[in-house]
């Protein structure tokens, strides 16, 4: 019988890995899939050095779809050197997570955005002799996305970017884009905005955003839930992409990974720098260095700077937290918490972002991140 159960397990994990990796190869269709099953023991390089220490079972995560491609390599990485061990991140979105992490059904959460005081509060329900913290472990550009026939480059400001999603432009030849793509022959076709029809974290980390960059034509509160009136919305990353992708003056925003896996055109922001700046992995890292942490405690939610004009700095950036009570932790996934988050957070995790088109969270805070990893209870 223990034969036949670990041949079944090893099955499964194989399965899985090559599951998973065919998602991270065609950009995930949907953001509803979940890690495999348990490892085979087989190390890959990117995992060379996972410490799987006390790791056992399996551990539920859920939350933030932008990091679902990230997510995807570390579960295949870390369950190919930890046999018998299981992680499912379904990956939904930044609300989904934070509400069954302090519902206590998940280990840990991933949110684009840092816990709210409500929400630290209602985590000390479930995190019995601590609360929730923020551990910030993917970094990468908010792309704006776009698909114009006869248009492969382009280039657009924060003010006319909230009037675009403010539905206040509404054709592709408006003059305020024309002014900032000299040269370029914009068509007179209506303009198909895009954006998440859920609570996330991608949608807050825009608004913010739109609101420090261009505070004059987007007076909405950056929230999770989308709030200006107009446009389409579609579900997740994957389905904003998707819509995008197929839909002929369509413009939206999400994850760089989901526009370079599926060949999608990003528009260049002008800061009022000396050049726009492309969204990338390398111009992302540049914004996000400055962050400062504004967190207290173990708590390392950051304070990004969205109206820099550092040369070659992309200023739509989100940071990706995974949720984690600092005590309190249950005790039969607490080992496999810190465990694979060791793995995220260390040198080989974080290298293998900037594949997926994110960027790593840079070293002087991630050394935070591993400490605080590693005093988890």
């Amino acid at each position: 019988m223990k034969l036949q159960r670990k041949n079944r397990l090893r099955a499964t994990a194989l399965g899985a890995l090559a599951v998973s990796g065919a998602l991270v190869l065609t950009a995930c269709g949907s953001d509803d899939n979940t890690g495999g099953a348990s490892g085979t023991g087989e190390k890959t390089t990117a995992a060379s050095n996972v410490d799987c220490g006390k790791a056992k079972g399996q551990l539920r995560a859920s939350g933030s779809s932008a990091q679902k491609n990230a997510m995807d390599l570390w579960v295949k990485n870390y369950m190919a050197a930890c046999s018998g061990v299981e992680i499912n991140y379904n990956s939904s979105s930044s609300g989904e997570g934070i509400v069954a992490f302090n519902q206590g059904t998940v280990g840990f959460a991933g949110s684009d955005s840092a816990l709210k005081p409500e929400e630290v509060a209602e985590s000390k329900k479930m995190c019995k002799t601590g609360q929730g913290i923020n551990l910030p472990m993917v970094g990468g550009p908010i792309a704006i996305g776009f698909k114009l026939e006869g248009v492969d480059k382009l280039t657009l400001d924060a003010p006319t970017l909230a009037k675009i999603f403010d539905s206040k432009i509404k054709k592709w030849n408006d003059p305020a884009i024309a002014k900032l793509n000299d040269g370029v022959d914009l068509p007179d076709k209506a303009i198909q905005a895009f954006h998440r029809s859920e609570d996330s974290g991608t949608t807050q980390n825009l608004g913010k955003y739109l609101g420090a960059a261009a505070s004059d034509d987007w007076k909405y509160e950056a929230e999770k839930k989308w709030p200006a009136p107009g446009g389409q919305a579609a579900s997740g990353s994957s389905g904003v992409a998707a819509q995008v992708k197929q839909v002929d003056g369509a413009i939206g925003y999400f994850e760089l990974s989901y526009a370079k896996s599926q060949s999608i055109p990003t528009v260049d922001i002008d800061t009022g720098g000396a050049a726009p700046v492309q969204a990338t992995s390398e111009n992302a890292s540049k914004a996000i260095a400055a962050a400062k942490i504004k967190g207290t405690g173990k708590d390392l939610a950051l304070d990004l700077d969205y109206t820099t004009k550092a040369e070659g700095a992309y200023p739509l950036v989100l940071v990706t937290y995974e949720v984690v009570c600092d005590s309190g932790n249950k005790p039969e996934t607490l080992d496999t918490v810190k465990s694979f988050l060791s793995y995220a957070a260390s040198d080989d995790g974080q290298k293998i972002l900037t594949e997926a088109g994110y960027a790593p969270i840079p070293a002087e805070i991630n050394a935070k991140v591993r400490e605080t990893i590693g005093s988890l209870s």
